[in-house]
This record gives C-alpha cells, sequence and structure tokens, in this order.
C-alpha cells in the first residue's frame, strides 16, 4: 500500500540496482574507468583499420625461397622481385605475401628467423585433389593429408607450415 506521507525521492529500484557516484559517473564520461567488470568504456573510433596488409613469411635464403614460392604458385621468378637484399613481395590477389630473411628479428643468426610452426594462412585453391596431388609431385614434405575434404599442409623449404585451403 502506497504511503501519501512517503517523499516521492525515495522510489523503489529495480533489484541490483546501483546509482553511479557523481564523481564515477563523470570519470566514466571522461573516458577512463570502467563501467563494470565486463564492461570498458571504448574510445569513438579506432585509428587501426580491420584490413590485413600483407603477410611476412621468415625465411633463410631469399633466392631458393623466392623460386619455391614461384614453383608453388605459378609466378616467374622474374615477377618477384627482391628488394633491400632480404624481401621478397609475391604478386597476390588479395592479402600480400612478403618472404623475408628478417635480419630484424634473428635472421643474421645461426639458424635465422624462427619458423611459423602453425599455419598462420591460407592459400586457396578450387582443386583440392589437384593442388594436393600437385605438391606430391613436387617432393613438397606434406604435413597431412586432405582433411576434413577441405584442406591440407605443407612446408616450405624453410619448415613454415602453409595451410591450402578449397574455395
Amino acid at each position: 500500500m502506497n504511503n501519501p506521507m512517503r517523499s516521492n525521492q525515495h522510489h523503489d529500484s529495480p533489484e541490483g540496482y546501483k546509482p553511479f557516484t557523481a564523481p564515477r559517473a563523470l570519470k566514466m564520461m571522461m573516458g577512463g574507468i570502467r563501467m563494470s567488470d565486463n564492461q570498458q568504456v571504448l574510445p569513438e573510433a579506432s585509428p587501426i583499420k580491420n584490413k590485413v596488409g600483407s603477410i611476412f613469411v621468415p625465411v633463410k635464403d631469399i633466392e631458393q625461397s623466392r623460386d619455391w614460392y614461384c614453383l608453388v604458385l605459378g609466378f616467374k621468378a622474374d615477377d618477384c622481385e627482391i628488394i633491400a637484399g632480404h624481401l621478397c613481395p609475391l604478386p597476390m590477389e588479395g592479402t600480400g605475401l612478403i618472404l623475408d630473411t628478417m635480419p630484424m628479428w634473428g635472421g643474421e643468426q645461426p639458424g635465422g628467423a624462427p619458423s611459423i610452426e602453425t599455419p598462420a594462412f591460407m592459400l586457396m585453391t578450387a582443386d583440392l585433389e589437384g593442388a594436393y596431388a600437385y605438391m606430391q609431385g613436387l617432393g613438397v614434405e606434406l604435413v597431412t593429408e586432405i582433411e576434413h575434404n577441405h584442406w591440407f599442409v605443407v612446408k616450405d623449404p624453410d619448415g613454415n607450415k602453409l595451410m591450402i585451403t578449397r574455395e
């Protein structure tokens, strides 16, 4: 029953509701504190695009790697220029691949930069079985057979694991 003597300033609050104190609410509006344990105040927009430019592939011998990737991808080695003695951008559709001896990231140390142990990207094919047979014919190290009728993994000469996937 409503009590007419009860002040209008006291309203029943939903269960679990706790009003913010003015200083905390002001800090949130200024963009600096968490709203709750699970939700953080985010800036209006990130200056970072949701777009991958190129993927670097660590290699030890830039010429040998360029020749191998050109053979696998059907490029002419002459169309894949080596830049500054350690970089070779490949003429890919979409996201680029750049072969790199990575002198800044351990490439000049014995053994070179570490290889990619887990496939970090996919190379696409419209003919998965044909791609598998092609890689077998080249003598490429096959890490897996065709899995789930959708993909397989190979190693390049530097031990990088590459996934070949059905489009």
